[in-house]
């Protein structure tokens, strides 16, 4: 006999603990902030590291984007006036 039975509340129940589906608290709360990349980093940063990291949280939350490309990174890099010499 299988221990995964069926729960008219929560779905499935996987021996005595219910099956939360997480997905939808997701979906509910679609205004809430997503977790950036160096959000609990910046304080061992130096000033220019953390200027980039600040940058590149802000190029994220614009293109709502969770990761992004060498390139992406190179064009966040020049918006900050770097340049190669």
């Amino acid at each position: 006999m299988s221990s995964i039975q069926q729960n008219t509340t929560s779905g499935l129940t996987f021996g005595n603990a219910p099956f939360v589906d997480r997905r939808q608290a997701r979906s509910e709360n679609s205004g809430e902030e997503e977790r950036r990349q160096f959000g609990n980093s910046y304080n061992g940063l130096s000033e220019p590291g953390r200027e980039l990291a600040e940058a590149i949280d802000a190029y994220k939350v614009q293109h709502r984007r969770r990761y992004i490309t060498t390139d992406e990174l190179l064009g966040v890099i020049h918006s900050l006036g770097y340049s190669k010499t």
